[in-house]
C-alpha cells in the first residue's frame, strides 16, 4: 500500500500516549520491583501493555457511543499502543532495571572478602558511576540506595546526573541503531518473507473487537478470559485470606530426577501460563514442535554426557550447561549467515540505492534508506568509540558490539517476528565466544571491568530488547493504514519520556524503600554477575587459559544448524526449524517449554482432524486466555498498590 493511501496520527493521541507512557512506567516499576510477584513489563508482548490496551479499547467503545468526535480512531489507538510498548521495555528489563543498579551495586557490595575495591575501582572512570572510585566501598550514594535514606535526606540527583547522561547517550546511540536496523529489515521480513509478526496481530484484533461480530462479542473469548481471571483472583485472595483455595501454577521437575545421571538435566520447571498457551496456539505446528523437541533434547544431551563421564560445567552467567550454550553460539552465527544469504537480493537493492542512487521507493519506510544505512554504521562506530573511551580495548569493543547488534539482536528479533517467543533470552555473551580461543585474562583489567558494567546493562539479559518493539510497531501501523514514517516522532517521544520517567522512578523507589527490600535479581543479582565472573581474571588468579573444548561444541552447533537449514530449504515437510535449535538452551524455553508443549498437543490433532475451520473456531477462546491473564495482572498491580496488599505470583519469571 502506497503512502498516499495512508494517514498519520494526531497530536492528541501522542499527548494521551505520553500520559499512558508515564502510567506504564509507574505500574511496571511498582509491580516488578516492589510487589515482585508480577513481572509485568519485560516480555516482548508485555502484560501491562496488553492489559491496559484491553481496557482502553473497551473504554473507547463506550466513549464512541456517547460522542463519535471524542472516540479514538484505529490509528490513534495504535499510536498509544506503540508508545506503551516502548515504555514497558525501557522501564523494565530492556533498560532501567539493568542500568541504574549496575552503576551502584559494585560499590555497595565491595568488601574486604571480595577485594572488589582494589580489583575493579582503579579501572573505573569517574563519569561512569555515581560514586567516587577513589574513595573505596560503601559510599553514601550507594548506602542510601540499598538501605533507604533517612527522612531528613534527599535523593543525591547531582551524583547521578553525569553517569546517567553518559550512559543515556550510549543508550540513545544504540536505540537509534536498532531503529535504523528495523527500517532496513522491514521490507525483507514483511514484504519479501512475509513473516507473521504474531505480537502485531493481537493488538489489531483489539481495535476491531467492539465492532459487530468482533472479538469482544464472541462468547468463547469471554469463557477463555474468565478461566485465568478467576484462578488468579483466587490466588490473590489466598495471599490475603489463607482459607481461600490456591492453585499452584509452577512445579519443579528436578525433585523427581535425583538419581545419576538424570539429576544432571539442569534447572527444569513447569510454569503453567494460560496466556502463554493461548498465544502459542497461534503459532505454526512445525515451529511449536521444534521448540519443545529441541528443549527436551538439551536435557537428553546432559544425561548422555553424564553417562559417558563428561565433566558438566555451567555456562558462565546462564542456567545451562557450557557445552550446550556454546552449541547455541555456533547456531546463531550460521542462522544469521543464512538470513543474510536469503536477504541478498534486498541487500543488493539497498546498497545500489545508497551508493549508485538507483531508484528504490523508500518514501513510506520508517526512514530513508540512506539515513538508515549510514545511521546504522555510525551507531556502531560511536558505540565502539564510547566503549573505548570508557576503557575497553578498541578491537574487543568492536567485536562485542558486532556480536551484540548484528548476531544476538537479529536472532532475538527473528525469534519474535517469526517464532512468536514471548521472551528474548540468549545463552551466551560475546565474552564466551572469545574465551573459546583466548584466555579471558588477556583482555586486561580495564576491559574486563567496563565489560562487567556493559554486560549487565546490554549483553547478558536480552529481555525487553527494544528492536523487537520497533519491528512490531512497523507491522502494526500497516494493519491500520498508517504512515510508517509517523512512527519516527511517536517512538522518539515515547523513548525520551520513558527514559526520564522510568529513570526518576528507579531512583525514587530504592532511595525511599531500600533496594535490599525490593526485587533481588534486579539489585543484587544481575548487577554483580559480571564482577563475580571477571574478578579472578582481573586479579590474574584465573582465566589464564582458553577453553578449546568449547570450540568443538561451537563447531557442532554450527554444523547442526547448517544441516537443519539445508533440510528445511530442500524439503517442505521437514519438521525441525533451526530457530528452535538456536533457542533451545535459553531461559525463554526454560520458562515456556511446557506451554509450548500444551499448545502443540492441542493444536496438532485439532488441525489434523478439523482443519483451519476448527482452528479459527476456537481461536477466540485462546485469545481470551491471553487477555484474561494479562488484564488481571494489571488489575492486581493497581489493587496491591492502592490497598497495600500482597498480589498473586504470575508464571512468567
Amino acid at each position: 500500500m502506497g503512502a498516499e493511501n495512508r494517514s498519520g496520527t494526531s497530536f492528541r493521541a501522542i499527548f494521551i500516549g505520553v500520559l499512558f507512557v508515564i502510567a506504564v512506567c509507574f505500574i511496571v516499576c511498582y509491580a516488578e520491583l516492589v510487589i515482585r510477584y508480577i513481572q509485568i513489563g519485560f516480555l516482548q508482548f508485555p502484560p501491562v501493555v496488553i492489559g491496559m490496551f484491553f481496557f482502553l479499547v473497551l473504554g473507547n467503545g463506550v466513549v464512541g457511543r456517547l460522542s463519535r468526535r471524542l472516540k479514538f480512531s484505529h490509528q490513534e489507538l495504535m499510536t498509544i499502543y506503540c508508545m506503551m510498548l516502548v515504555a514497558s521495555m525501557i522501564s523494565s528489563r530492556g533498560l532501567m532495571e539493568k542500568l541504574i543498579p549496575a552503576l551502584v551495586g559494585v560499590n555497595y557490595f565491595a568488601n574486604e572478602t571480595n577485594s572488589w575495591a582494589e580489583t575493579f575501582f582503579p579501572h573505573i572512570k569517574e563519569w561512569l558511576v555515581p560514586f567516587d572510585p577513589g574513595k573505596g566501598e560503601l559510599q553514601k550514594v550507594s548506602v542510601g540506595f540499598y538501605e533507604k535514606m533517612e527522612e531528613w535526606q534527599s535523593i543525591p540527583w547531582d551524583k547521578w546526573a553525569v553517569p546517567l547522561l553518559a550512559w543515556g547517550g550510549l543508550v540513545l546511540i544504540i536505540f537509534f541503531g536498532f531503529m535504523c536496523m528495523a527500517s532496513l529489515l522491514r521490507r525483507q521480513w514483511v514484504d519479501n518473507e512475509k513473516l507473521t509478526f504474531p505480537f502485531a496481530q493481537l493488538p489489531l484484533e483489539f481495535v476491531k473487537g467492539t465492532e459487530r461480530a468482533g472479538l469482544f462479542r464472541n462468547r468463547l473469548m469471554w469463557v477463555g478470559f474468565a478461566i485465568p481471571a478467576v484462578i488468579f483472583t483466587l490466588n490473590g485472595l489466598h495471599r490475603i485470606i489463607p482459607s481461600v483455595p490456591h492453585l499452584s501454577l509452577s512445579i519443579s521437575l528436578n525433585q523427581y530426577f535425583t538419581e545419576r545421571p538424570f539429576n544432571s538435566i539442569g534447572y527444569t520447571r513447569i510454569f503453567f501460563s494460560f496466556a502463554a498457551i493461548g498465544f502459542f496456539y497461534l503459532l505454526p505446528i512445525q515451529l511449536l514442535f521444534s521448540l519443545w523437541f529441541f528443549f527436551i533434547l538439551t536435557r537428553v544431551q546432559s544425561v548422555i554426557a553424564t553417562m559417558f563421564g563428561m565433566r558438566i560445567q555451567s555456562m558462565p552467567l546462564y542456567p545451562t550447561q557450557a557445552f550446550i550454550g556454546h552449541q547455541m553460539a555456533g547456531a546463531y552465527v550460521i542462522l544469521v549467515g543464512y538470513l543474510f544469504y536469503v536477504s541478498l537480493p534486498h541487500v543488493k537493492q539497498v546498497l545500489k540505492h545508497v551508493f549508485r542512487r538507483e531508484k528504490l521507493d523508500d518514501s513510506n519506510e520508517l526512514m530513508p534508506n540512506n539515513m538508515a544505512f549510514w545511521g546504522l554504521i555510525l551507531s556502531f562506530i560511536f558505540t565502539v568509540v564510547w566503549c573505548y573511551v570508557a576503557g575497553i580495548t578498541l578491537w574487543f569493543a568492536a567485536f562485542e558490539i558486532l556480536i551484540y547488534m548484528f548476531f544476538v539482536a537479529i536472532v532475538m528479533a527473528r525469534s519474535t517476528a517469526e517464532g512468536g517467543l514471548l521472551m528474548t533470552e540468549t545463552s551466551f555473551r560475546p565474552m564466551d565466544m572469545y574465551s573459546m580461543v583466548m584466555p579471558k585474562a588477556s583482555l586486561g583489567g580495564s576491559t574486563l571491568t567496563v565489560l562487567s558494567f556493559f554486560d549487565a546493562v546490554f549483553t547478558r539479559d536480552q529481555r525487553g530488547l527494544i528492536l523487537t518493539g520497533f519491528l512490531d510497531s512497523l507491522k502494526i501501523v500497516d494493519g491500520v493504514h498508517m504512515k510508517r514514517r509517523s512512527l519516527l516522532l511517536i517512538l522518539t517521544v515515547a523513548i525520551l519520556v520513558a527514559m526520564f520517567s522510568a529513570g526518576a522512578i528507579h531512583l525514587w523507589l530504592p532511595y525511599n524503600r531500600g533496594a535490599l527490600n525490593m526485587y533481588s535479581y534486579v539489585y543484587w543479582g544481575n548487577p554483580l554477575l559480571g564482577f563475580r565472573s571477571n574478578a579472578a581474571a582481573v586479579e590474574r588468579a584465573g582465566g589464564q587459559t582458553a577453553d578449546w573444548s568449547m570450540l568443538a561444541f561451537f563447531i557442532v552447533g554450527s554444523g547442526m544448524t547448517v544441516f537443519l537449514v539445508i533440510m528445511r530449504t530442500m524439503f517442505w515437510w521437514w519438521p525441525l526449524h533451526p530457530l528452535g535449535y538456536a533457542l533451545s538452551a535459553s531461559w525463554t524455553m526454560i520458562v515456556f517449554w511446557f506451554p509450548v508443549l500444551v499448545a502443540w498437543t492441542i493444536k496438532q490433532p485439532l488441525m489434523r482432524y478439523g482443519g483451519v475451520k476448527n482452528y479459527q473456531k476456537y481461536r477466540p477462546f485462546f485469545l481470551g486466555m491471553i487477555f484474561g491473564e494479562f488484564g488481571i495482572a494489571v488489575l492486581w498491580t493497581i489493587v496491591s498498590w492502592a490497598a497495600d496488599v500482597p498480589a498473586p505470583s504470575f508464571p512468567w519469571p
